[in-house]
């Protein structure tokens, strides 16, 4: 019966975050009749209907709300068992997952996460790149053990340990008029065109602030997702770009001269995160400390 329970709230959480019965099934891998029916059974045992059909749309009740927030403790409680009785062997085994921000996963993570695989071979590690809000939203589900993000994230829930702060700098074509100048001021952005990131990314938002208080709206001609795909068109002369500089001199694209941004110098906080009531099992907190070791050590920036 207990089993039973479990299964219902964890079909009940990929409802909840789908809102689509076909798409929540087939990411649990079930049929969508024995998806409805669990999700019947289990309303009939709450005594309330957790979702309102409108049309086509599926959405949550209030007493689905309440239910997905105690679901996500249930969930909490048994990673905090699974952890603490992990660790009753050490190191020897286990899982760690981390979300780590896309613009520092590449060139920040790499020399902790072979240190703690060397010395700890046993240990599941997981490292996923990811943006701000989704480590925020991993950590909140217990979907991830810890986060590298831009600071501040303030949550109750949520622990934060600085790491070091990030330059930004300009990304210019290597023919460019500006591939010159020993710095620039980020009002070149108000002329010059640009490929940013669009503008639910904290550093596209960083920027836009900045730039707001210089009087003016950046307008990219161009907005794409991955940094890749942002350096491939400064290669190629579309434009300039403004991103942190740690990752711009790690690819040493030959086609792109990083310039300092000056007037006002541009700097965003990097930090680790974690749940204040989440158990910090042995691998967690090995792999903090390295990765704070890694970066005094290596003076990141």
């Amino acid at each position: 019966m207990v089993f039973l329970e479990l299964k219902q709230l964890e079909y009940f959480m990929a409802l909840c975050q789908e809102l689509n019965f076909t798409r929540a099934a087939e990411k649990l891998g079930i049929a969508q009749p024995t998806l409805s029916q669990q999700i019947r059974l289990l309303e009939h045992e709450i005594g309330m209907p957790l979702f309102d059909r409108i049309g086509k749309r599926t959405v949550m009740t209030e007493a689905g709300k309440t239910l997905l927030h105690h679901s996500y403790q249930v969930f909490h409680e048994l990673s905090q068992a699974r952890a603490a009785i992990s660790e009753l062997q050490g190191l020897s085994r286990g899982a760690l997952k981390i979300g780590v921000l896309l613009t520092v996963v590449n060139y920040l993570l790499p020399p902790t996460v072979i240190e703690f695989h060397q010395r700890y071979p046993k240990v599941e590690l997981s490292v996923f790149g990811l943006r701000t809000g989704d480590i925020y939203e991993g950590l909140l589900r217990n979907e991830l053990d810890l986060g590298v993000v831009f600071l501040p994230m303030e949550h109750d829930d949520l622990e934060t340990i600085p790491l070091y702060t990030e330059n930004l700098a300009i990304g210019v074509p290597v023919g460019h008029p500006l591939a010159k100048e020993p710095f620039v001021s980020l009002a070149i952005l108000k002329e010059t065109p640009s490929i940013l990131l669009p503008n639910t990314y904290f550093l596209r938002q960083l920027i836009d602030e900045r730039c707001k208080e210089l009087g003016f709206s950046p307008q990219p001609v161009l907005e794409m997702t991955t940094m890749e795909s942002i350096t491939n068109m400064v290669g190629q002369g579309v434009g300039v770009t403004v991103l942190s500089k740690g990752y711009l001199d790690y690819i040493d694209d030959k086609r792109i001269r990083t310039i300092p941004i000056q007037q006002p110098n541009i700097t965003a906080q990097i930090g680790i995160v974690y749940r204040k009531n989440k158990y910090l099992c042995a691998a967690s907190r090995v792999f903090m400390e390295q990765l704070i070791a890694t970066v005094k050590r290596d003076d990141v920036r």
